[in-house]
C-alpha cells in the first residue's frame, strides 16, 4: 500500500522482443508519485524510456519479471499478456487482453485469472459512457499502418522494420517513390482512421475517407479501384466483411496494398477475412494475390511500437487521470470490472468442473 493508503502500481517488463512501448511514461510516474501512489518499475533495457528516467521520477526499480511477487494491493500494469510463469494470475492486472470478442486464446487467458483469483481491467475497454476509449494507441497505429502501405507501394519498404522517430518516418514519406495515386481509409473518423489520413496527407496521396455511412451499402467496385486500402475498423457485433477472397480475385482489381490496422484476424467479427495470420517486423508483407496485379498485405499487431516514444507519451498522458482513480468506484473502472466478470464467469465454471 502506498504511504497515503492508496493502492500502488507495478509496471512490468514486456516479454515481446519488439515491444518498446510503456503504458506509463516517466512524466506520468512522477505525477502519480506526487499524488501519493507508489510506482514500481521493472528494469527493461528494451523499453523506449530508460530505467534511469523512472528512478529520477521517484519510482522504485525492480528486477525484470518480478511482478508475481508484487504486494497484493498493487495493480500490475503492462501492454500485452504476461508470461506463462506463473500461469495463474492473482493480482489485479491492467493490459490489453483481447479476450471479450471471441479472439483466439481468450478462454485460456480468462482461465488464468480464474485459477489465480485475480482480475483484469482490460485497457482495450477503458471507455467513457458512450463506449469511446479514454486512452488508446489508435492514432499512431493508423499513422504507421498507412505509412507502411505507402512505402510498400512506392518500393521503399525495407525489412526488417525498426523503431524510428516521427521526423524520420515523415522524411521517408516525402522521399521520391513510385507513384501512389489513391488510397481509401475505412473508419476515417476514428482515432486510427484520422492517424492514417494524417500519414497519407504527409505522403501527398489523394485519400478517400469512408466511415459508417459509406459502409452501410459497401461499394466494393469503388474499394477495389484504389491503390491502397487502410482498414481502421473493428466491430463488437458481426457484420458483413469489407472484402472476401472472392473479391480480391476480381479481374478488374486495381488495389495492390492492404494495411489492416485493426488486425482482428482471430475474431469471428473480423471484417477482412482474407488472411489467417499476421505479418511482423521481420516479414512485414505477405503476397495475397499475383493477378491481375500483385496484392500485398500488411497486418502487424503492434504497429505503434514502431513509433514507441510518441505512442507511449500520448497513451500515458490520456490514461494518467484514470490511473489516479484506481481503486475508486468510478464509472470507467466499474465498466471494466463488469466486463471482466461477465466474460470470466464461464471460465470460472470450467475451472470448477475441472476441479471436480
Amino acid at each position: 500500500m502506498s504511504p497515503g493508503g492508496r493502492p500502488g502500481l507495478w509496471l512490468r517488463r514486456e516479454a515481446g522482443p519488439t515491444e518498446l512501448r510503456a503504458p506509463i511514461a516517466p512524466a506520468a510516474a512522477r505525477a502519480l508519485i506526487a499524488a501519493g501512489i507508489a510506482v514500481t518499475v521493472e528494469d527493461c533495457p528494451r523499453r523506449i524510456f530508460r530505467t534511469e528516467e523512472y528512478a529520477a521520477a521517484g519510482c522504485r526499480i525492480a528486477g525484470p519479471g518480478t511482478w508475481p511477487d508484487a504486494p497484493d494491493d498493487h495493480y500490475v500494469i503492462g501492454l500485452k499478456e504476461p508470461e506463462d510463469d506463473p500461469l495463474p494470475l492473482r493480482h489485479r492486472h491492467l493490459f490489453f487482453g483481447h479476450a471479450y470478442n471471441g479472439q483466439r486464446g481468450a478462454g485460456r487467458l480468462l482461465r488464468r485469472f480464474a485459477a489465480g483469483g485475480g482480475s483484469l481491467l482490460d485497457l482495450e475497454h477503458v471507455t467513457d459512457a458512450a463506449g469511446v476509449r479514454v486512452a488508446a494507441f489508435g492514432h499512431w497505429a493508423g499513422y504507421v499502418g498507412a505509412a507502411l502501405a505507402v512505402l510498400r507501394a512506392g518500393g521503399l519498404l525495407d525489412a526488417p522494420l525498426r523503431p524510428m522517430s516521427l521526423p524520420a518516418l515523415e522524411a521517408a514519406l516525402r522521399r521520391p517513390r513510385e507513384p501512389v495515386a489513391t488510397a481509401l481509409v475505412i473508419g476515417a473518423l476514428g482515432r486510427g482512421g484520422r492517424g492514417a489520413c494524417d500519414a497519407l496527407a504527409t505522403a501527398g496521396v489523394a485519400t478517400t475517407r469512408w466511415d459508417v455511412e459509406e459502409t452501410r451499402d459497401l461499394d466494393r467496385h469503388a474499394l477495389l479501384g484504389h491503390d491502397l486500402l487502410v482498414n481502421a475498423v473493428s466491430t463488437a457485433e458481426p457484420a458483413p466483411p469489407f472484402l472476401t477472397t472472392a473479391d480480391i480475385a476480381d479481374p478488374g482489381r486495381r488495389l495492390r496494398v492492404i494495411s489492416d490496422v485493426t488486425c482482428d484476424f482471430t475474431s469471428d467479427r473480423n471484417l477482412l477475412p482474407i488472411y489467417d495470420r499476421p505479418t511482423d517486423w521481420h516479414r512485414p508483407v505477405r503476397r495475397l494475390r499475383a493477378e491481375p496485379v500483385p496484392l500485398d498485405l500488411i497486418a502487424i499487431e503492434n504497429l505503434p511500437s514502431l513509433l514507441p516514444r510518441e505512442a507511449s507519451a500520448a497513451f500515458s498522458a490520456d490514461l494518467l487521470p484514470h490511473l489516479m482513480t484506481l481503486g475508486e468506484r468510478t464509472p470507467v473502472w466499474l465498466r471494466c470490472q463488469e466486463m471482466f466478470h461477465a466474460a470470466g464467469r464461464p471460465a470460472a465454471a470450467v475451472m470448477e468442473e475441472t476441479d471436480v
